[in-house]
């Protein structure tokens, strides 16, 4: 499963309140930041006819014949993207009035823009404090709460949800609801799905409530649910990134792979340099048997995103899969010069040499496997086998003694047991292992077969 990368919190498409957004307020800019990331370029302040790109949002100010020069200045050159200076000037207004929630909010706005978001959630505590319901602070500080993991996010994104914005009531309240459902969904789900239907119902043209929505019942198993969601996303959204790798999560789980590749290959068409995309449809491939198919898409998305590990791990294994030992060796090698102590990952390349019969550095993977992880069950198997090849029949014996401590014994284990007796001219308890290989090999393995019942004909007493 893939997991979608989502907007930024709260950033919806179409919502035009982000970024930095100015008020006119009797020749005072007020700033808002109506997104928790970095500020987009500064807007003018004329007007606009469309609300979807207008810029201003009128601020509640209770005197506005207060307004200092000082909070001019300083909005001048927040519009100016000046924010070092205005920092200065922000940071001795409030101490001059620590009861300016617009100084405190801009200061908010400011540290931000500077990357100092400790600073920023701050200063928009020290807003909200002042002046307890406006809605845009309450906003920008759940925001902020939300992008920094902290728990009280919730309470002033709640608190945003009651609150009536300054501007453009019904994008601000979708603000909320979305940035809310975001926040809560992980713990509380259904709580996180009525928030989403809230947004949905504020913004009814907006794809992103539903993708979301569909992403909580695909996690929870209500695959029609979250079907029914994803189709009302890509309604309102032919290109929701987000909606159609979420279908095609459900139809691989659901083993409607056909469905799948035709959703994934229609988004491909229109974003070629998306590497999850590329990524989800080589598994799809790969599950349909279009082997090939599937590393060249999964070899596309580790190109287009080098540093995810997970997927150049995949197509590791896709190789040995694949019977492309040389391109698998390859592979776990670079990535082993990344991850040097990942045990699994010797074990994964120990694998891959035994084919190509490389069996001594085979073995020595295996032994740095069992090394790093000494609960590897299925490395000391590899290196059961490897020692055998490599004629080392009593690590043979070793390795498949501590297998058996993790995992249980099978037909082919007694086997290699039995052989690495036999070469050890333990006779007795090769025929013990033989005889265990022949009751559990229940014919699947045939020259093995007749090779233990010849060699019990040699190796046992005659009676």
């Amino acid at each position: 499963m893939v997991t979608r990368r989502r907007a930024p919190m709260g950033a919806g498409k179409g919502f035009v309140l982000r970024g930095l957004v100015f008020a006119a307020v009797g020749g005072c800019a007020f700033a808002i930041a109506q997104d928790a990331n970095p500020p987009a370029a500064p807007p003018s302040k004329q007007s606009s006819s469309s609300h979807r790109s207008s810029h201003h949002i009128q601020v509640p100010v209770e005197d506005s014949s207060t307004e200092s020069p000082e909070l001019r200045l300083a909005e001048g050159e927040i519009e100016k993207r000046e924010y070092a200076d205005a920092e200065l000037l922000l940071r001795k207004l409030v101490e001059k009035d620590s009861t300016s929630y617009v100084a405190w909010f801009d200061l908010g706005f400011v540290e931000n823009a500077l990357g100092k978001v400790d600073e920023s959630i701050a200063a928009y505590r020290k807003s909200v404090a002042a002046k307890p319901d406006v809605f845009e602070s309450n906003l920008n500080l759940g925001l902020q709460l939300a992008k920094t993991g902290q728990a009280d996010a919730e309470t002033f994104l709640r608190a945003a949800t009651k609150l009536k914005p300054t501007s453009h009531a019904d994008e601000g309240h979708y603000r909320a609801w979305l940035s809310l459902g975001q926040t809560i969904e992980k713990d509380r789900p259904e709580e996180a799905l009525e928030a989403y239907r809230q947004a949905a119902e504020l913004q009814p043209k907006e794809a992103e409530p539903h993708a979301y929505a569909g992403e909580i019942f695909e996690k929870e198993n209500k695959f029609a649910d979250a079907e029914r969601e994803y189709k009302q996303a890509l309604e309102l959204d032919s290109h929701s990134t987000d909606a159609v790798m979420g279908l095609a999560n459900i139809y691989m789980r659901g083993h409607r792979f056909p469905e799948a590749e035709d959703y994934l290959k229609k988004l491909l068409a229109e974003h070629p340099s998306e590497a999850p995309v590329h990524i989800q449809l080589g598994r799809v491939l790969a599950a349909e048997g279009k082997t090939d198919a599937a590393i060249a898409e999964l070899q596309a998305g580790v190109k287009l995103s080098p540093g995810d590990y997970a997927v150049q791990r995949e197509l590791a294994e896709s190789y040995s899969t694949s019977g492309r030992n040389e391109l698998s060796e390859a592979a776990y090698r670079a990535l082993l010069k990344a991850h040097p102590n990942d045990g699994e990952l010797h074990r994964r390349l120990g694998e891959t040499l035994l084919p190509q019969k490389k069996f001594p550095e085979a073995q020595q993977e295996f032994l740095i496997a069992v090394k790093l992880k000494p609960d590897l069950g299925e490395a000391y198997g590899g290196l059961a086998f490897a020692a055998g090849e490599n004629k080392n029949y009593a690590l043979t014996i070793r390795a498949l003694d501590a297998r058996k401590k993790f995992l249980p014994d099978v037909a082919i284990t007694y086997f290699m047991r039995a052989s690495a007796y036999d070469h050890l001219r333990d006779f007795k308890n090769a025929a013990v292992n033989y005889h265990l290989f022949l009751n559990t090999a229940q014919g699947k393995y045939p020259d093995q077969e007749w090779q233990a019942k010849h060699r019990l004909i040699a190796i046992e007493p005659k009676k």
